[in-house]
Protein backbone atom coordinates (compact mmCIF):
# COMPACT_ATOMS: atom_id res chain seq x y z
CA UNK A 1 0.00 0.00 0.00
CA UNK A 2 1.00 3.67 -0.80
CA UNK A 3 1.38 6.10 1.50
CA UNK A 4 -0.42 8.73 2.08
CA UNK A 5 1.67 12.62 2.40
CA UNK A 6 0.48 14.24 5.72
CA UNK A 7 -0.42 17.90 5.34
CA UNK A 8 0.63 20.39 8.19
CA UNK A 9 -3.03 22.23 7.39
CA UNK A 10 -4.80 23.98 10.51
CA UNK A 11 -8.17 25.29 10.58
CA UNK A 12 -8.35 29.06 11.79
CA UNK A 13 -11.25 31.02 11.94
CA UNK A 14 -11.53 34.70 10.24
CA UNK A 15 -13.12 36.92 13.16
CA UNK A 16 -14.85 40.43 11.90
CA UNK A 17 -12.86 43.39 13.25
CA UNK A 18 -16.25 45.14 13.22
CA UNK A 19 -18.60 43.06 15.23
CA UNK A 20 -16.06 40.76 16.81
CA UNK A 21 -18.54 37.64 15.01
CA UNK A 22 -16.40 34.24 14.04
CA UNK A 23 -17.93 34.10 10.48
CA UNK A 24 -15.51 31.89 8.29
CA UNK A 25 -13.59 28.84 9.22
CA UNK A 26 -10.53 28.56 6.38
CA UNK A 27 -7.55 26.34 6.55
CA UNK A 28 -4.35 26.86 6.26
CA UNK A 29 -1.00 25.27 5.33
CA UNK A 30 1.32 25.86 8.74
CA UNK A 31 4.53 24.46 7.13
CA UNK A 32 5.12 27.36 4.96
CA UNK A 33 4.03 29.69 7.58
CA UNK A 34 1.21 32.50 7.14
CA UNK A 35 0.76 34.11 3.67
CA UNK A 36 0.83 37.96 3.97
CA UNK A 37 -2.67 38.16 2.62
CA UNK A 38 -4.11 36.54 5.87
CA UNK A 39 -2.01 38.75 7.96
CA UNK A 40 -3.08 41.50 7.20
CA UNK A 41 -6.76 40.67 7.39
CA UNK A 42 -9.64 39.78 4.34
CA UNK A 43 -12.77 41.63 3.35
CA UNK A 44 -15.41 38.88 3.78
CA UNK A 45 -19.02 39.24 4.09
CA UNK A 46 -20.53 39.91 7.52
CA UNK A 47 -24.04 38.99 7.60
CA UNK A 48 -24.39 41.26 11.15
CA UNK A 49 -23.43 44.36 8.99
CA UNK A 50 -24.92 43.02 5.27
CA UNK A 51 -21.69 44.86 4.36
CA UNK A 52 -17.76 43.39 3.39
CA UNK A 53 -15.67 43.89 6.07
CA UNK A 54 -12.54 42.85 6.94
CA UNK A 55 -11.64 39.83 8.89
CA UNK A 56 -8.42 38.81 10.63
CA UNK A 57 -7.30 35.46 11.99
CA UNK A 58 -8.33 33.93 15.13
CA UNK A 59 -7.16 30.82 16.44
CA UNK A 60 -9.17 29.13 18.91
Amino acid sequence: MAKKKVEAVEYVWLQCSETGDLNYRTPVNVKGGLPEKLKAGLKKYSPRLRRHTVHKIKRR
